[in-house]
């Protein structure tokens, strides 16, 4: 495999820095080529400018119009660029992060939201058909995608009726909304909980379950999201009535109509604050 391996946490002696070490390292063991983005470490910046694009600061900017533009003429900022040729690169991308007042840290968002500009992981068209190529196709295609949290709450409390909110809903706008949406195929995400309180034996569980699914990402099955263009959604973008009738929902979007248990969940059970 050849992964890129994102990482989003400012201090490299956290447990997030101990994983992601311990991930790095169980996949060059396995033969396995690796390029990091350690945004805190890079100051990766993550905001979407004029500068991005080479764009007249005193004029209206239109986001993706000129995003498409700098791309197809070799405009765009040289920090854009060299993330995305390491993700052109990639055939897994590996998304770790904690999990900070329910989403990723802002420089996490910030790296979608200034590499996945129009013409590379949206607005990409069918050349027969014109249409809009995402959820299931797009720019990303080929790529598999595996997200790698940690939670302070406990398992119980990020699950179905706990008080955080399945933990799988609270992840959809990742995994459907930015990985699926320009074609990268989903696994099911690693989840540790308990993480402010981590012991020696859970940390072990833990890292024992990451490289158990980093040694096995290629044959897992990914999460079963509906495609767009695969003939449950009408012209209108709308689930067909003859899918999942009467329901409503984030979970109409997974084919069986069910989310289940989604996610692999792991560490402790103390109860702590996002």
């Amino acid at each position: 495999m050849r992964v890129l391996w994102l990482y989003a946490h400012p201090d490299p002696r956290s447990l997030n820095g101990a994983l992601r070490d311990e991930g790095i390292a169980v996949l060059r063991e396995h033969g396995h080529e690796v390029v990091e983005s350690d945004l805190y470490a890079m100051e990766w910046n993550p905001v979407v400018g004029h500068g991005d694009f080479h764009h007249d600061p005193d004029e209206r900017l239109d986001v993706l119009e000129e995003s498409q533009r700098a791309l197809e003429t070799g405009t765009l900022s040289e920090d854009i660029r060299r993330e995305q040729e390491k993700l052109l690169w990639s055939d897994t991308l590996v998304v770790q992060f904690p999990l900070w007042w329910f989403g990723p840290p802002a420089i996490l968002k910030g790296w979608f939201d200034r590499l996945f500009i129009q013409g590379f992981a949206q607005g990409v068209l069918d050349p027969g058909t014109g249409r809009a190529q995402r959820y299931g196709g797009g720019g990303l295609v080929g790529r598999r995608a595996l997200v790698v949290t940690t939670v302070g709450a406990n398992a119980a409390t990020t699950g179905p009726r706990g008080i955080h909110g399945d933990i799988n809903e609270v992840l959809f706008p990742l995994l459907h909304g930015t990985l699926w949406y320009p074609g990268m195929t989903v696994v099911p995400p690693l989840v540790v909980n308990g993480a402010v309180r981590l012991s020696d034996a859970q940390y072990k569980t833990a890292v024992g379950q990451l490289r158990q699914r980093l040694l096995t990402i290629e044959d897992t099955e990914p999460i079963p999201y509906r495609s767009q263009n695969g003939g449950d959604y009408d012209d209108h973008l709308l689930l067909r009535p003859d899918r999942a009738p009467g329901e409503e929902g984030i979970h109409i979007h997974y084919t069986g109509g069910g989310m289940d248990e989604r996610c692999e969940r792991t560490g402790g059970d103390d109860e702590a604050d996002r």
